[in-house]
């Protein structure tokens, strides 16, 4: 999938929303950000200037159609009056468009929900010297730094996998 059929996605799931009987605003940029940075969200939605920009991650699009869709009908719903979090209305407009168009929005999605791995890099791991249970860190927090001061639950020390920072 490329970028200017999302960008015909967005149009479709806009018109979707619409005929659900959804305020959408007219306000929304037709042309959708691909992020290749984000790994842990699979889309936002940001006010800009008066006007609204839909972004999803670059690694959404191997899931195809189906899911992009999605998450374009998400974000979409955030662009409502009222419905930058996920409250009530938000809610009550996401199962509008489950129940018509067959979505499953849910407020949260995952990767593996969309049918794709886990997205998140595992920077470090920490493992058990007695158990061998292994810890996954992404940040360089105090475990990470001074494993020697932790144990595992069987009481094992822990001690950062080789080959990691």
């Amino acid at each position: 999938m490329e970028g200017h059929q999302v960008d015909a996605l967005l149009i479709r799931v806009i018109a979707q929303a619409r005929a659900a009987g959804i305020p959408v605003p007219e306000s929304i940029d037709p042309h959708v950000r691909l992020n290749t940075r984000a790994v842990a969200r699979l889309g936002c939605c940001r006010p800009v200037s008066g006007g609204y920009i839909i972004e999803i991650s670059a690694r959404l699009l191997p899931a195809g159609e189906e899911a992009v869709a999605e998450v374009l009908a998400h974000e979409v719903l955030h662009t409502c009056r009222g419905c930058r979090n996920h409250g009530e209305r938000w809610k009550g407009y996401a199962a509008r468009m489950n129940a018509r168009w067959g979505y499953h929005i849910s407020r949260t999605g995952t990767w593996e929900a969309m049918g794709l791995p886990e997205q998140k890099p595992a920077r470090y791991v920490l493992v058990c010297t007695r158990c061998g249970a292994e810890f996954v860190r992404a940040r360089a927090s105090s475990v990470v730094l001074h494993p020697e001061r932790y144990r595992c639950r069987c009481g094992g020390q822990l001690a950062l996998k080789q080959g990691d920072k």
